[in-house]
């Protein structure tokens, strides 16, 4: 057995421990994005047993529910934001104090799907229930806790902003980054790869390219915003070299394969 193949048995076995006993994972992987979260077979859950600390919900508003899906045609009734992730989230910060035992806040990133105001409208609502463990934002600042809600997709901007106290912020966009908006408004910048970078994952980015994105990177971290990219290639490369050129959250579907990387020494 070579030392590759090896590595990778050993993080196996702890991983199926870890599921199997229900213990806590050993590693937290702050750099990770479990991006369209509720397809795995066990949303949420999947994500916090390998130590993910960000994770994507979508959201329609359907008779005054919000039910989780990428698709209109994929919700249940059964499928709330409450039952999927709140509800969870909140029994463990019950028993921990936090969602991980000593561990950093846990972004929820709300991907609404529906139309923004009126969605927004109702997780307000729903949030309320919650607010005991939500990040608490104000005009004067940003106050941490345990769980940090961040609206995206269709964002009600201009009725967030209009808040004097909010218990979700915003996703902002490069445009935001541009105008330099309300950092408690929008502490967090996403956009498409492809915005910057035509790169698919193999032999060397065009350092045109690179220089694009670092440079995207360096304005939003002067302005203290965290920086995600969707749709870029969900391979071991792409994320060592995201994590190089400083993007904070890395869009993956592959949760165990990103929670080997994230616990590999990088060369």
């Amino acid at each position: 057995m070579n030392a590759r193949v090896f590595v990778t048995f050993v993080f196996l076995v702890a991983v199926c421990k870890g599921l199997c006993a229900g213990t806590e994972p050993t590693t937290l992987i702050t750099n990770g994005f479990a991006h369209n979260d509720y397809e795995h077979k066990r949303p949420l859950l999947d994500a916090l047993d390998l130590g993910f600390c960000a994770v994507e919900a979508d959201i329609y508003l359907i008779d005054g529910q919000l039910l989780v899906g990428h698709d209109i045609a994929d919700v249940k009734p059964d499928r709330t934001l409450t039952s999927l992730y709140l509800e969870p989230l909140a029994k463990r910060v019950r028993k921990y104090g936090k969602v991980y035992p000593n561990g950093p806040e846990v972004l929820l990133l709300i991907d609404v799907k529906s139309e923004a105001d009126a969605t927004y409208q109702q997780l307000k609502k729903v949030l309320t229930n919650y607010s005991d463990m939500l990040t608490t934002f104000t005009a004067n600042g940003i106050r941490t806790n345990a769980v940090t809600i961040v609206i995206s997709g269709n964002r009600p901007i201009e009725l967030a902003s209009r808040e004097s106290s909010r218990l979700a912020a915003i996703d902002g966009r490069v445009s935001d980054v541009d105008t330099n908006r309300s950092l408690p408004l929008i502490p967090l910048v996403s956009d498409i790869w492809t915005k910057f970078s035509r790169w698919n994952g193999k032999g060397q980015m065009p350092e045109a390219e690179r220089s694009r994105i670092a440079e995207f990177v360096r304005r939003a971290h002067e302005q203290k915003r965290k920086v995600r990219l969707w749709a870029a290639p969900d391979t071991a490369e792409s994320w060592k070299l995201q994590q190089t050129l400083g993007i904070d959250l890395i869009n993956t579907d592959k949760l165990a394969e990103f929670a080997k990387y994230a616990a590999t020494p990088q060369k």
